[in-house]
Parts: C-alpha cells; sequence; structure tokens
C-alpha cells in the first residue's frame, strides 16, 4: 500500500520518472488524502474507492544519490558524507531486538521475528533535519504501533525508549567520543503509538543501506531528525521519561520532544526557514511548516503542554 504525504509540490523539484526507474525503483500514482483519510483508516485499511476520489499530487521525491550520501550518522562520523564512505563494514545480519521494560512480553527476538507478521508499506515523508534542510523520501517500513502492541505493554509503560548498537569497531565515529555511545531516544506512548509513527526496513524498495541506518530504525516525520534513530538493539517501555543522547549532551538546544516548529528557534540558528537538499545552495529557503506539516494529525498530542516550554 502507498501513502502519500505533504502537497504543495513544485513542479520543478520532482525526481524526473526515469531517474527513479533506471534504479530498478517505480513511482506508482497514489492518494494524498489530506493524511486525516488514511490515517484515521489505521494506515493499513483505507478504503480503495475513498482514496481514488481524491486529487493526485506529483511526488517531490528527493534522487536515491541525495538521501543515501548525505545524512548524518555519528556513530560513522560527523562529515554528512562520512556514513555512505564508513559504514561499507558495517555488519547488519544477523540482527537482533531486545524488547524490556513495562511490558507483558519481552526477550530477545531475531530480526526476521521482528518484521515477519507486519506487511511493509511505501510512505513517502518529509524528512527535516535541525541544521535547517530538508529532504522527501520514499520510507518502507510498517507502523512502530503495531510492533509496539505485540508485546503487550501495560499501564505504566507511559514512555518508549530505543538503543543503537554498539560496535565501535564497525562505526568509526564511536570511537571519537562526541556523544555518549550508544545513541538512545524516546517518545511518549502516544507518539510511538501514532499510526504515522513507522519502524522503517528500507528506501526506495530496496532495504536500508548501512547509511541509513540497516536494518531497523525510527521514522517519526512530525519531528526533527536527529529522533529518527538508527539501527535499534532495543526497545524500552518505561514510566518515565527516558535519556536521550542530545538532550542529555546540550539540554539548551536539543529538547525532549524535538517537535518542527518554525516558532522556536535553536540557540544558534533560525529555524524559520529551510533549504531542500538537491536544490542548491542558492535555491531559495522555503517556509518551515508547524509539525513538519503534520498538525492536522499530531497537534492533539501536545494540547497540553507549552511548546516553547516543552521544545
Amino acid at each position: 500500500m502507498l501513502i502519500y504525504s505533504r502537497p504543495d509540490i513544485k513542479p520543478s523539484e520532482i525526481t524526473p520518472e526515469d531517474s527513479y526507474v533506471n534504479r530498478r525503483h517505480f513511482i506508482r500514482s497514489a492518494t494524498l488524502a489530506g493524511s486525516s483519510l488514511l490515517f484515521a483508516a489505521g494506515c493499513s485499511d483505507a478504503d480503495d474507492s475513498a482514496t481514488q476520489q481524491q486529487p493526485k499530487p506529483a511526488l517531490n521525491i528527493n534522487a536515491f544519490e541525495d538521501v543515501t550520501s548525505y545524512n548524518n550518522f555519528y556513530e560513522f562520523g560527523l562529515d554528512k558524507k562520512d556514513p555512505a564512505r564508513y559504514s561499507g563494514e558495517f555488519k547488519s545480519k544477523p540482527w537482533s531486538v531486545t524488547v524490556d521494560g513495562e511490558a507483558e512480553i519481552t526477550g530477545t527476538f531475531d530480526f526476521e521475528d521482528i518484521i515477519k507478521p507486519h506487511t511493509i508499506e511505501e510512505r513517502i515523508y518529509r524528512f527535516r533535519c535541525v541544521e535547517a534542510w530538508s529532504m522527501v523520501v520514499p520510507w518502507n517500513g510498517f507502523p512502530l504501533g503495531d510492533l509496539l502492541k505485540r508485546f503487550k505493554p501495560t499501564s505504566k509503560a507511559k514512555y518508549v525508549a530505543f538503543e543503537t548498537v554498539y560496535r565501535p569497531a564497525e562505526m568509526p565515529g564511536q570511537r571519537a567520543g562526541v556523544l555518549n555511545f550508544p545513541y538512545l531516544e524516546g517518545l511518549t506512548i502516544a507518539e510511538a503509538m501514532h499510526p504515522l509513527t513507522l519502524m522503517a526496513t528500507g528506501l526506495y524498495g530496496i532495504d536500508l543501506p548501512n547509511q541509513n541506518g540497516a536494518p531497523l530504525r525510527l521514522i517519526v516525520p512530525w519531528k526533527y531528525g536527529f529522533k529518527s534513530i538508527k539501527s535499534i538493539v532495543r526497545i524500552s517501555f518505561t514510566e518515565t521519561p527516558p535519556p536521550t543522547s542530545w538532550s542529555d549532551i546540550a539540554p539548551s538546544e536539543y529538547g525532549f520532544y524535538a517537535n518542527v516548529n518554525p516558532d522556536v528557534d535553536h540557540p544558534r540558528w533560525s529555524q524559520a526557514r529551510e533549504r531542500r537538499i538537491g536544490a542548491g545552495l542558492f535555491a531559495e529557503k522555503e517556509p518551515t511548516l508547524m509539525f513538519n506539516g503534520y498538525a492536522d494529525e499530531v497537534a492533539s498530542l501536545y494540547t497540553s503542554l507549552d511548546l516553547s516550554k516543552y521544545f
């Protein structure tokens, strides 16, 4: 099933179809559905007859080379080209994930057992980095909430914590000491269960490359990219807010929530505008959208919070 999100697309930004096809991928026409129609149906049970009545926008997808050669993955280095340069020795098979904490079912599970019951979908999401750049990526995966429900979290499970693999022999950035590795992230249980939150296993119809978080990563499209933790080896259900790497090292700059909010600047730069990767250094920046354009779907999660304080 294809779920396309994010309207307002400029024809000049559309990836040429032959470029996509030549990489053994394809773009299929699908419905925007205003997000609300599809996500109200739980992402996997949308009525095809209903979605066909919606307008079909052009697809504002970044080039495959953009997505796989320019990204942050500090486990492989600080430069955005380092992940592609230095992740070749990383071994993503075999893989296992430990589930623990406030849940009825816990243990260590092979990667195949994690993904086996789930239908892999393609979702086109805008991915927003805190450094004021963005790209649009066709991710493959399944709703995180569908996975979490399998472990039967208890009423004490208020948060979900995630941990990246720690292999300094294969991940040279972990030897540099920039962060306190292994990398840690977390969501509220409501955020984790939201149907927009994706457990990604691939992109452009292929398995996740090492530099993009193989074999399993998180995608939370209304948050800054650092919340979308890569190469996950542990998922924990907790009663209290879990520690997160960037909030721990620089709490004045990186909050626990990390929602895309053009009205709350990073202390060292504005977040009000962003530049699309691939558009060129001199391309005009475009306005940053509240919650990265998903306000209709997720704003209700934060009605009780002061978003300038809980950033």
